[in-house]
């Protein structure tokens, strides 16, 4: 039975650039009836200024696959790592501007 099986794989290509990745400390996630925009940004302190530096569109079903595999994988890092859950993050809110960096 397993010989007529139909694989299902896909085969994802990682361009040398894109395997660099792009920094990001802020996401701006907006919606629509059809389709979940998240912008990744990258905010410099003392700048005025931040700009995008990649948007992602996602279908809703996409989106909440997205959501799965990262609670997923952040549950696994939790487990694996030294920094556990910490219930003091759990409800913290990042400020989103005015907040200066101290060394």
């Amino acid at each position: 039975m397993e010989k007529n099986q139909v694989k299902n794989e896909i085969q994802v290509e990682l361009t040398d650039e894109m395997a660099q990745g792009v920094y990001s400390n802020l996401a701006v996630i907006a919606h629509s009836t059809s389709e979940f925009i998240i912008d990744f940004i990258r905010v410099l302190p003392g700048t005025p200024k931040a700009k995008v530096k990649s948007r992602i569109i996602l279908t809703p079903d996409n989106a909440k696959r997205l959501l799965h595999a990262l609670q997923d994988n952040i549950n696994k890092f939790d487990e694996h790592t030294k920094y556990g859950k910490n219930d003091a993050f759990e409800h913290f809110i990042p400020p989103i501007g005015g907040m200066l960096g101290q060394a």
